[in-house]
């Protein structure tokens, strides 16, 4: 959570942060799981103190974005196992909005969380890649979504004064997984394209 009046800003962060991951995530792997370690450790930190401390959620979310960076890319493999199971219970997410109503059942998302972590491991280089670039993919696509809504030009944002992240919440847009498989193939392919050049 942040104030309301910071979500823009965070909104194009993400953008940044998803566009830097997307297409250069398996160079500057461990600086994107700086990155996301920061987003998660953000939202995580930001999330313990009230909505009328504006200051205090700010410093939180300062401290807690600095230690989850910190925990991620000082924890390469955990980091990895970490993308991996997250690209899984992504995918599991997603599939289930577009076929049913509801969540997906709980064991189904922690099956594909394990499963997406232990492919990761075993195929790190290419796992590295698909999971930057679709994960970077959909960074992009939330922080465009918020952009749009704080700009009023789209439905979405909160009704509080407090700029909640909420990482797949899509609503209604129904371009959104599609714009999310073109940028995760893009990404995909650059970084593959990148990786031969050398």
């Amino acid at each position: 959570m942040l104030p309301q009046a910071l979500g823009l800003p965070a909104a194009v962060v993400l953008i940044l942060g998803g566009a830097v991951t997307c297409f250069a995530g398996y160079r500057l792997f461990r600086f994107v799981l700086g990155i996301y370690g920061f987003i998660l450790g953000a939202m995580l930190a930001s999330s313990l103190v009230g909505v009328t401390n504006t200051t205090g959620m700010i410093i939180t979310a300062i401290v807690g974005g600095v230690i989850g960076a910190g925990l991620l890319a000082f924890a390469y493999y955990a980091g990895l196992a970490l993308v991996g199971g997250g690209l899984g219970a992504l995918i599991v997410h997603l599939a289930w909005t577009q076929a049913s109503t509801g969540d997906p059942p709980l064991l189904l998302v922690g099956l594909a969380a394990v499963a997406g972590a232990v492919a990761a491991l075993m195929l790190q280089r290419y796992m590295i890649i698909a999971g930057t670039a679709f994960g970077g993919g959909w960074t992009m696509i939330i922080g465009v979504i918020n952009v749009l809504a704080s700009r009023r030009i789209i439905q979405g944002g909160s009704p509080t004064e407090v700029w909640i992240l909420y990482p797949t919440s899509i609503g209604d847009y129904r371009w959104a997984p599609v714009a999310w498989m073109i940028l995760g193939a893009l990404g995909t392919a650059v970084q593959l394209g990148a990786g031969r050049k050398r």
